[in-house]
């Protein structure tokens, strides 16, 4: 079978730290353009995405790692041009073009994949399945990191549509969506909001299931800058913990470490992208970015010291 001809759209850390590798072992794949502004990536390079689009014939897919401000006018292009379409996380900065992004795919007959790279992780599948069906007593997120140390110098994430801490957050939200047995409602939340900065720093968050029977919180922090945490803790109303540990990486039951198998996440996310093309179908989960919108609409908002640049 032709691999599918791909391009990185956006091409930086993530995309050299884990899409390349995820290409280069997936045999349905190719990798044959990227685009930066800065000129970097691998050969042919372009600094922009229009110009790839004039430039080439025969490219069959793309993969949009672009911070979101931007991508909503490439997926759009890149749709109109034929090419099936994966993008990083989050797919868009608000639901709307999302929704939009799906209708273009639908009438060009591309396909639409919207990765939440944490759902992929092994240990999070097997999670999802010890817990279907039980009833939950009790969710704990804990999403505390250190901002300046995975962000260092970029301005974006506090500018307007920048996410601020769901950029990170907004992971854990894509792992509770797909281990709880119910649908997650946001019923009160509190937002840090830096005095020099568009967006939050920290969120404390109430949520509710129709799964639920207790208090399912969440407690987002970028400003953690000694003993990350990235946890989510749920127990079952029978007495069962379940524990997802360093991001969705670590399961534990009752304490003890559970071994997950799988091919880890950006290797499943291509073996995923690839089945759907094959199927002619799009996947476009809209969940994880719902929550955020929800989040900043019923939050009360503080004030907190500036950021340092």
């Amino acid at each position: 079978m032709t691999p599918l001809r791909t391009a990185i759209i956006g091409f930086g850390k993530i995309a050299a730290d884990q899409h390349v590798p995820a290409i280069a072992g997936n045999p349905r794949f190719e990798l044959a353009a990227s685009v930066s502004r800065s000129g970097q990536g691998p050969a042919p390079q372009f600094t922009s995405h229009q110009e790839m689009l004039a430039a080439l014939s025969g490219l069959d897919a793309a993969a949009i790692t672009t911070p979101p401000g931007p991508r909503f006018a490439i997926a759009g292009d890149c749709i109109a041009a034929g090419l099936h379409l994966l993008l990083e996380k989050p797919p868009a900065t608000t639901l709307g073009e999302i929704e939009e992004l799906r209708r273009l795919a639908v009438a060009r007959g591309t396909t639409l994949f919207t990765t939440w790279h944490a759902q992929h992780n092994p240990a999070v599948a097997a999670a999802a399945s010890l817990l279907q069906g039980k009833r939950i007593a009790e969710m704990r997120i804990t999403w505390h990191e250190d901002v300046h140390k995975w962000h260092p110098g970029q301005r974006w994430i506090w500018d307007a549509g920048g996410f601020g801490v769901f950029d990170p957050g907004i992971n854990a939200f894509s792992i509770a969506t797909r281990i709880l047995p119910g649908a997650l409602f946001v019923r009160e939340a509190e937002l840090s909001f830096p005095a020099n900065a568009e967006t939050p720093i920290a969120a404390e968050i109430v949520f509710d299931s129709p799964a639920a029977d207790g208090p399912l919180h969440c407690s987002l922090d970028w400003r953690r800058e000694q003993d990350e945490e990235w946890t989510i803790a749920v127990r079952t109303s029978d007495g069962d913990r379940v524990d997802l540990r360093n991001g969705g990486a670590l399961l534990f039951v009752n304490g003890e470490p559970r071994d997950a198998a799988g091919d880890g996440e950006y290797p499943d996310l291509y073996r995923t992208f690839a089945d759907l093309i094959d199927e002619r179908r799009s996947l476009v989960d809209v969940e994880p970015l719902r929550l955020v919108a929800d989040t900043l609409l019923v939050a009360s908002r503080k004030q907190v010291e500036a950021i340092r640049s």
